[in-house]
């Protein structure tokens, strides 16, 4: 307009603060999902197994139903690490299929449509956009992970004495800890591939692929050198060291456990550095076009 009209007027409205601008992608991002059928109806099949497990625990405090489990679930009585182990192994691998459908959807079409440098040339910073989007896919595994894991350790301790609640108060930090760690790893994969990935379908696959190349390169490695350090390319092997060292167990009918913790969080964090590099390279307020 012409600047002799002078009806041109500054924005004197309510401004978000600062600390939560952050929030603002994740908002945005995350009401597409809650508008999908899909994701509802995956999340209510990734919580068959804690139910299950809540079914179990009230099993194991009636001693008339004891009676009529199945010797391979009579072995579980004691709910303790292994349960835990169990639990968390589950629910990690559904964590990782569902992070292959919610997160190719996240970054990619701000790429497409041009609207990074929109994001970026506003008072919020790259670390910002990341945060933002990540929430989304950390809230949402969040709900199938350790919130379900903590609910059924708290009906286990309000079916026991005091003492063992307080005896086996560690499991509660083990499972934030171990399903913690894996839900920024898978966020942070979910995102790096969505960020270089611009087809939906493409990037879901890329996500399965990482894992899934990496477990066969891994036994190849293993079979063709005759060692053990293959196994640091199956980020599944990895976390599963860690979630067996928080939990105190052996795992029973696996196979052992052949890297050392320090080993599985150094690949993890490799991992995630590797993850926050491709994310600075594609995430900047600026495109170059040739």
């Amino acid at each position: 307009m012409a600047v002799y009209k002078q009806t041109y007027r500054g924005y004197d409205g309510r401004t978000t603060p600062a600390w939560s601008r952050w929030l603002i992608t994740g908002r945005y991002a995350l009401a597409p999902l809650l508008s999908s059928r899909l994701l509802p109806f995956c999340m209510a099949g990734c919580l068959f197994w804690p139910l299950f497990c809540v079914i179990l625990v009230y099993i194991f405090h009636q001693p008339a139903l004891m009676d009529l489990l199945p010797p391979g679930l009579s072995a579980l009585v004691g709910v303790g690490g292994g349960f835990f182990y169990l639990f968390c192994v589950i629910q990690g691998v559904l964590a990782f299929l569902l992070t292959a459908l919610v997160a190719p959807g996240l970054i990619s079409p701000d790429l497409v449509n041009g609207g990074m440098p929109l994001f970026l040339a506003r008072p919020f910073t790259r670390f910002e956009y990341v945060a933002g989007k990540m929430a989304v896919l950390a809230g949402i595994l969040s709900a199938i992970t350790w919130i379900p894991g903590l609910l059924v350790l708290a009906l286990q301790s309000s079916m026991e004495p005091w003492k063992w609640t307080w005896d086996n108060l560690w499991i509660a930090g083990a499972l934030i800890e171990g399903l913690g760690v894996w839900i920024v790893v898978l966020s942070l994969i979910g995102l790096a591939v969505s960020a270089w990935v611009r087809w939906r379908l493409l990037a879901g696959a890329s996500v399965l692929g990482v894992f899934f190349v990496g477990a066969g390169l891994a036994d190849l490695i293993d079979s063709v050198l005759h060692t053990t350090n293959g196994m640091k390319f199956n980020l599944l092997e990895v976390v599963r060291t860690i979630w067996v060292d928080l939990l105190r167990t052996t795992p029973i009918g696996e196979s052992p456990i052949v890297l050392s913790t320090s080993e599985a969080w150094t690949v993890l964090a490799i991992a995630a550095g590797l993850c926050l590099a491709l994310l600075a390279v594609r995430i900047r307020p600026f495109e170059v076009v040739r």
